[in-house]
This record gives structure tokens, C-alpha cells and sequence, in this order.
């Protein structure tokens, strides 16, 4: 638990194959680090069914298989380990599956980054990420070409240590950011005060009600924070339409 409590830096790398990504993963698992603080991003997982019968372009930004459980039973290799499985589709670079908490960035405070009117795509959502321009747009590049992302938030004093053991599992462009990945809340959510600003920035004040309904209702069942958070997006996206600014505030009326 004292790691938990450390500072944290995030390392993201680029793999040219899923075996590389499959290796490096379990060697991070192996070395302790826990699996809500890795995150791997790609066009070209294989899969075991055929998932084309399962999810159509036009519901593959908030739709389709955000479960891990049905994620593992389809692809039934490395994405099975991770919690917060999802399915997006980003401009320039097309449908891109994405695991652990990345995934919940990206179904909701990152949206208007990703698929808003600019069509800025990944790279800019990796800048608002703190993200080097020149560095996002290398990985834009790359995993439009079919590779993969991969980032582990580990301790700032052990930055140096799993940066070196990215590169020789195959890592490359390595990149160390000085912050983890932004969560909701630590914990349970009192207060919209509690939630990060990256969400708050992109909730209207009755949206924020109600994603902090949604995630303490899941939280107190099971207390698992990243489950939590990907229910209360889904609410949100059911419930609230994005206006010009990206900002989920726009009820919808049932029908």
C-alpha cells in the first residue's frame, strides 16, 4: 500500500508486435507492479472471435465491449489482465482497442481532444497528457501503423530503472511524463471538489452529480475504482450529449 502513496511518473513506449507488448506486460506484472497502473493501446490486437459481428463504426466511440470479462473471452490473450477494456475510433488513426486506465481517459474528459471539430486526434490528447508535440505526434504516427502503445505509471525513483527495462523488452521512443494517468477520485467521491479537473472541465454541474452517483454506487458494491469510473461514463454517455465545447451537458430526451 505505501507504494500507493508514492509520487508517480508515467512511461510510455511504442512495441512493434503483440508479442513484444504481451513480454514487457508480464514482465512489468512480474516486477510487482500492479495492473490499474498499466495501460497499452493498439489497432492490431488478435482476436479469437471475430469481432466485426460484435460492434459497427457507428457505435464504436462509447459502445462495444467495455467489459474485460467479454473483452477476455474474445481476444483471450494479454487484454484479458487488464480492467477497462474498450473499443474507440480516433481520427487519422481508426478503431483502436485500449486497455486499463487509459480507457476511461479516453471514453471521457479526452473526447473533445480526440474527436472534436479540429480532428486533432491522439496526439493531442497526449499533449494535454504533457506530452511533447514533436513525441505525441511519433506515437500518432506509429500506432496508425499498426503498433502499439504501452504506459506504466511506476514511483519517480524507479522512473530510470523501468524505462531501461521498456527498452530491452523492445521498447522504443521512450517517454517518461512526470505525472500518473489523471483518476477520478482517490477513493469515494464526496464532493464534484473531489473530482479531477480534467473531468470536472468536461461535466456540467448536473452531469458531475451524476457521475459522482453512478461512481459511489459502484465504488461502495465492490470498491474498485476503475470499474466505477467506466460505469459512471457509460451513465454519462446515456444520459448527456456533448456541446461545442466538448462539454457533456445536453440531456437527453427519452424517447
Amino acid at each position: 500500500m505505501a507504494e500507493n502513496n508514492q509520487q508517480k511518473q508515467t512511461i510510455t513506449g511504442v512495441f512493434k508486435t503483440q508479442e513484444q507488448v504481451e513480454q514487457v506486460v508480464r514482465r512489468l506484472l512480474d516486477r510487482g507492479i500492479d495492473r490499474d497502473h498499466l495501460s497499452v493501446m493498439g489497432k492490431n490486437f488478435q482476436s479469437e472471435t471475430r469481432i466485426s459481428g460484435f460492434i459497427s463504426k457507428r457505435d464504436v466511440i462509447f459502445g462495444g465491449l467495455r467489459s474485460g470479462a467479454i473483452f477476455g473471452s474474445l481476444f483471450g490473450s494479454i487484454l484479458s489482465l487488464f480492467t477497462g477494456v474498450g473499443v474507440l475510433f480516433i481520427p487519422f488513426i481508426g478503431t483502436v482497442v485500449a486497455a486499463g486506465p487509459i480507457t476511461s481517459i479516453l471514453l471521457g474528459a479526452a473526447t473533445g481532444a480526440i474527436a472534436g471539430s479540429a480532428g486533432a486526434g491522439l496526439a493531442s490528447f497526449l499533449t494535454t497528457l504533457g506530452m511533447p508535440e514533436d513525441k505525441a505526434a511519433v506515437y500518432q504516427t506509429r500506432l496508425q501503423a499498426g503498433e502499439y502503445l504501452v504506459m506504466v505509471e511506476v514511483p519517480t525513483d524507479k522512473s530510470g530503472e523501468y524505462s531501461l527495462l521498456m527498452e530491452s523488452a523492445g521498447g522504443e521512443e521512450v517517454h517518461v511524463l512526470n505525472q500518473p494517468l489523471s483518476r477520478p477520485c482517490a477513493g469515494r467521491c464526496n464532493s464534484p471538489e473531489d473530482l479531477s479537473p480534467e473531468i470536472r472541465a468536461h461535466l456540467s454541474d448536473e452531469a458531475q452529480q451524476t457521475f459522482i452517483e453512478t461512481y459511489n454506487k459502484v465504488f461502495d458494491d465492490i470498491h474498485d475504482e476503475a470499474k466505477a469510473e467506466q460505469e459512471a461514463w457509460n451513465t454519462i454517455h446515456q444520459k448527456y450529449g456533448e456541446d461545442e465545447k466538448g462539454v457533456w451537458s445536453k440531456v437527453k430526451v427519452e424517447a
